[in-house]
């Protein structure tokens, strides 16, 4: 399908007073949210079956959402990469904390990305190097509003098939699903699966149950219990985190970023072996 008819069918314009139009409805809208009663969850071993029903305003914030991904998401494929939506916006189960996150999930060149946000006059707020844990792919952050609520990523380098799994895990879809509507099955940071329903959604338990969470999203047994062991240990601890958060400056890019921490680190080893 055309990129442009499909954001045609979704009533997206490309025009700068679209955009604007767009920004301050997602603003109102999740002031409107914030004041609603939403579904708090908190890790726990005791399972849980729930119902939940979206309001009116939770449906009109979840199609906002989605039209600023479909928006951002053509910048990407005009410009020949694949893009997907992660976690919450792929599922369907936005709260007033969600945002727009757009992942290209796999290595490309850094500066190619960094390009074609200069040619569609998109100007990142800040950029980071990520790194989850000291065995986890480094991967590029870019925030494209002031409060970090629209933001792509790629990984710098290769991801391990687990990591892979973890978009699946969290729920991902493709720019043709997003603009049929589709939402699907995925695992939030609470440690609960979200199964779309026309209604809302359904929430099911994860922990006791990581065969069945796993045929549901798609991924494996030994990526549901890692993913399980790393949230209870961070709900434990009471705290979340990533091994390396790397801001860049103003006129830094990706590939000068990593080249700076992958010499850093040969010199903390080489001062380790003296």
């Amino acid at each position: 399908m055309n990129v442009r008819l499909g954001l045609q069918m979704w009533g997206v314009m490309s025009s700068s007073e679209r955009g604007r139009e767009l920004q301050g409805s997602c603003k109102s809208m999740r002031d409107r949210i914030a004041h609603s009663p939403l579904p708090k969850h908190k890790i726990g071993k005791t399972p849980e079956y729930r119902v939940v029903y979206y309001s009116e305003d939770r449906w009109g914030f979840l199609s906002t959402l989605r039209h600023s991904a479909a928006r951002l998401m053509e910048v990407l494929i005009n410009c020949g990469f694949d893009p997907v939506v992660h976690g919450s916006l792929a599922r369907g189960d936005v709260d007033v904390n969600s945002d727009v996150d757009i992942v290209i999930p796999y290595n490309i060149q850094p500066y190619e990305v960094e390009l074609c946000l200069e040619r569609s006059k998109l100007t990142p707020t800040s950029k980071y190097v990520i790194q989850a844990t000291p065995s986890s792919s480094l991967k590029a952050y870019i925030e494209l509003d002031l409060n970090g609520f629209k933001n792509i990523s790629f990984p710098l380098t290769p991801l391990t098939p687990r990591e892979y799994e973890f978009y699946r895990f969290g729920g991902s879809i493709s720019y043709q699903d997003l603009i049929k509507n589709v939402r699907v099955p995925g695992v939030n940071k609470q440690l609960i699966l979200v199964i779309p329903t026309e209604y809302g959604h359904d929430e099911y338990p994860v922990i006791g149950y990581e065969g069945y969470v796993a045929k549901v999203v798609g991924v494996s047994v030994e990526t549901v219990r890692e993913r399980v062991e790393v949230l209870s240990r961070r709900n434990h601890l009471g705290r979340t985190g990533v091994y390396l958060n790397y801001p860049l400056t103003i006129n830094e890019g990706f590939d000068e970023a990593l080249s700076t921490l992958l010499k850093g680190r040969k010199h903390k080893r080489s001062n380790t072996k003296l």
